[in-house]
């Protein structure tokens, strides 16, 4: 076999599983909104949201059922879906811009400042002219001042190196995660004090449709940019020198990949809150399937994340209902032995 036909092989592979991942992230979708401490059947759902959507179908459903499927899990299901898939992409996506297979996109700081942000709107009402969207708001404007500082620092010396990157991106989540608990310290509200620690956990309890959009532009965004710049991330994977023999100018690909990056993970951080392993564990499922081409890996990766917070959500609902256990304990439940079984097979090969 040439190396030709090994490639296209690996390539209609690649597009096959896309594809069933696709349908099983929509039917996975139907059957997650019915979930939860009351259940609704997905036929129900089906024919819900094909109402809301329009079509001529009669309602044979209680208004309450209708409340608890279009107002609540619905935009709760999509954003899942899409803070998942912005997770994954960007997961992808660092760890081919610093060549460290142990990137995650919670490596450059942003995870601290929003929380930093969300913590102030929380315990002292910061943003609180923001109305609805305060907390959101101002965990997004957190995670922005903490892109400054990072592309700041990184920046020292005039070049923008993988390990400046890293090292700026620890230092300002260190700084930043202290600030965030003296600010813990300095409140007295005990309330407040719980809402900031659930935040920091995960949660997609407050979703609802305004936070909709705010997923969707980051996903639009992520998938666009880097699915564009695939073979440039080929390229810088393998080396700078590879990408500049290729016609790709390292520092500034790397400057604008990782603004794109930062913006995105800062927009699905502000309404969803810290959820981590989803970045750092599915690129690699996604690299053993299909291989290295990000062509492919971005979009796959996206679904695959999409459908991983999709059913962990689902699960999050139930597990200890009515009371509701944070997403971030649930994926780091399910990303640790996944990330030691890679660990381990790496190890074998």
């Amino acid at each position: 076999m040439t190396l030709g036909d090994a490639a296209r092989r690996a390539r209609r592979r690649g597009g096959v599983l896309l594809v069933a991942l696709c349908l099983a992230l929509v039917g996975s979708a139907i059957v997650a909104v019915g979930i939860g401490p009351v259940d609704v059947s997905p036929a129900v759902v089906a024919r819900v949201v094909g109402a809301q959507l329009g079509l001529p179908i009669e309602a044979t459903w209680s208004s309450s059922e209708e409340s608890i499927v279009w107002l609540i899990r619905v935009p709760r299901v999509l954003l899942g879906a899409f803070v998942g898939a912005v997770l994954a992409m960007t997961g992808a996506a660092i760890q081919s811009l610093v060549r460290n297979p142990l990137a995650d996109p919670y490596l450059l700081g942003i995870s601290s400042g929003a929380s930093t942000g969300a913590a102030a709107s929380i315990l002292f009402g910061v943003g609180s002219g923001l109305g609805a969207i305060a907390l959101t708001g101002s965990a997004f404007v957190g995670a922005l001042l903490a892109i400054v500082l990072v592309m700041t620092i990184a920046r020292i010396g005039g070049s923008f190196v993988p390990s400046r990157l890293i090292f700026a991106g620890i230092a300002v989540g260190f700084a930043l995660t202290a600030l965030t608990n003296f600010l813990v310290f300095a409140s007295e509200s005990r309330d407040g004090t719980r809402a900031v620690l659930f935040w920091m956990l995960g949660s997609l309890g407050q979703a609802r449709w305004p936070s909709v959009p705010i997923g969707l532009i980051a996903v639009v965004v992520a998938l666009v940019a880097f699915t564009l710049w695939a073979r440039r991330f080929d390229a810088i994977a393998i080396s700078d020198d590879t990408a500049l023999a290729l016609g790709t100018n390292p520092t500034r690909f790397r400057a604008a990949a990782v603004i794109v990056v930062c913006l995105v993970i800062a927009a699905a951080v502000s309404v969803s809150g810290l959820i981590g392993f989803v970045g750092l564990v599915v690129p690699h499922i996604v690299r053993r399937l299909v291989g290295g081409r990000h062509s492919i890996v971005i979009p796959t990766s996206a679904v695959l994340g999409a459908l991983l917070l999709v059913w962990a959500d689902a699960a999050a609902r139930v597990a200890f209902a009515p009371r509701e256990l944070p997403l971030g304990i649930l994926t780091a439940l399910i990303g640790t032995p996944l990330l030691i079984a890679l660990i381990r097979r790496s190890a074998e090969r």
